[in-house]
């Protein structure tokens, strides 16, 4: 089944981090440099809401920020939310001091991924997706080009056959109890196509829009299970979504989106969903208190330069399937710094 039914005798995650977090450091230059972060918050410390104000900054990739300087301990957060420099800032980020680093940061300054992150900051609207010559602004118009398209999706079906295995092994149970899968925006397929390797029982439908839904069937022929998993073409936000599947799969689609259009999938989920039915939102998730893990947060940063997202915490997304009429059944870690919310319809 191409690795899909198998584990690898090795772990790749320390090849997957440094990729997931390439653009952490241009985030926390434009802080240092730009911004003078540090130097601000010594003088005045702030919640999220007032340093946005503040820096007149969208709250979206201003929580990323602040969740990444949590993560790399050169911030504290008090129970009332107020973030403040740690030692480790004050030391070597503040204006000053005999060490302070900045001058090396400041080097970076005309990388341009730290200059759209000053613009993201500011706006909250997506940057162009950096090293690749497409038209549209963002990620999500530019996977409207096919040769873009095909890039893309070949990045993250190559991850996936590592990382499907381990999300069908974390809820293999799951699986045992269902008989169609309905992957929301699935892209080459290699999530249903992991998850009906290792569940015999299941089909599965991949929900995708063009072009990515001709590079999804080309993608599912490949590995030889067109007989068990099929592509519908459609738009998840606007076309009908398959009925009479009892499980929802979300793979690496939340994090793309802000809370409003999580909520709107969430809620055609709800309706399309058999009677029954469980979701599964696959994603790299923070922890609760959003101060970690380290690598989950230096995704994030790629996500608020190119997408409309972020990483969330696990604990967010319950909160989200709750309001949309889910009951969640409780987060379990996968592989590769990722994990899996599970959901039950309420009755």
């Amino acid at each position: 089944m191409n690795g899909l039914d198998r584990l690898p005798a090795s772990d790749p995650t320390a090849l997957l981090r440094p990729r997931d977090g390439v653009y952490a450091i241009d985030l926390l230059t434009a802080a240092v440099v730009e911004f003078r972060l540090f130097d601000a918050l010594a003088e005045r410390p702030g919640t999220l809401a007032e340093i946005c104000t503040r820096f007149g900054w969208d709250e979206r990739p201003a929580d990323v920020l602040l969740t990444l300087c949590l993560a790399l301990g050169l911030l504290d957060r008090d129970e009332a939310g107020v973030h403040r420099p740690s030692t480790l800032a004050r030391e070597h980020l503040g204006k000053g001091s005999p060490w302070d680093l900045t001058p090396y940061y400041a080097s970076l300054r005309d990388r341009p991924v730290v200059q759209d992150f000053v613009k993201v900051l500011r706006t909250g609207r997506p940057a162009h997706w950096a090293g690749l010559d497409e038209a549209s602004d963002d990620w999500h118009g530019s996977m409207a080009s096919e040769d873009f398209a095909r890039t893309f999706t070949a990045a993250m079906d190559c991850r996936g056959v590592y990382l499907g295995k381990c999300l069908a092994e974390a809820v293999a149970e799951v699986l045992a109890g269902s008989k169609r899968l309905l992957d929301v925006g699935g892209g080459s397929g290699v999530y249903a196509c992991a998850l009906a390797a290792n569940a015999p029982a299941i089909d599965a439908i991949v929900l995708e829009q063009a072009p990515v839904d001709a590079i999804a069937r080309e993608s599912i022929a490949r590995r030889g299970l067109d007989g068990r998993v099929r592509v519908e073409s459609g738009d998840m936000f606007r076309d009908p979504w398959p009925e009479g599947c009892d499980l929802h799969l979300f793979s690496n689609v939340m994090h793309d989106w802000g809370e409003r259009e999580i909520l709107e999938l969430l809620r055609r989920s709800r309706e399309s969903l058999a009677s029954g039915g469980r979701v599964l939102v696959h994603e790299a998730f923070l922890d609760p208190d959003k101060r970690g893990p380290r690598p989950v947060a230096e995704y994030s940063c790629i996500l608020a330069h190119s997408t409309q997202g972020r990483c969330y915490a696990w604990t967010e997304m319950e909160g989200f399937l709750a309001t949309s009429g889910f009951r969640s059944l409780g987060y379990r870690p996968t592989g590769g710094d990722r994990g899996v919310v599970v959901a039950e319809l309420q009755i």
